[in-house]
């Protein structure tokens, strides 16, 4: 193998090491997503686990139980929202901005 050959394997090699250490600082993030002007708040990391749901008495109707559903929708879609945006952010640097099926 070329010397130059050896170098661009370990610049690879390098490359993957870094976007595992990013995939798993993403993981240790933690996003908040609300609705209802803060009577639905949830928690998220940066590997799309939901992490809690905090519910406001105030948004709990039961006579508009589907209001409450659609809140609960909303702050979730809004967490996951900002934790593709983070992701995008912190693996772009590796991927130039491609998208590249199954890392994100």
């Amino acid at each position: 193998m070329s010397n130059n050959m050896n170098q661009m394997m370990k610049q690879v090699k390098k490359m993957q090491e870094q976007m595992l250490k990013a995939q798993e600082e993403l993981g240790s993030k933690t996003i908040e997503g609300s609705s209802g002007g803060g009577v639905v708040t949830v928690q998220v990391n940066g590997h799309k686990k939901l992490l809690s749901i905090q519910i406001k008495p105030e948004a709990v109707d039961p006579e508009d139980v589907e209001m409450l559903q659609d809140l609960v929708i909303t702050a979730v879609n809004d967490a996951l929202g900002q934790v593709e945006e983070l992701a995008n952010n912190d693996m772009g640097k590796f991927t130039g901005g491609m998208k590249i099926p199954g890392l994100f």
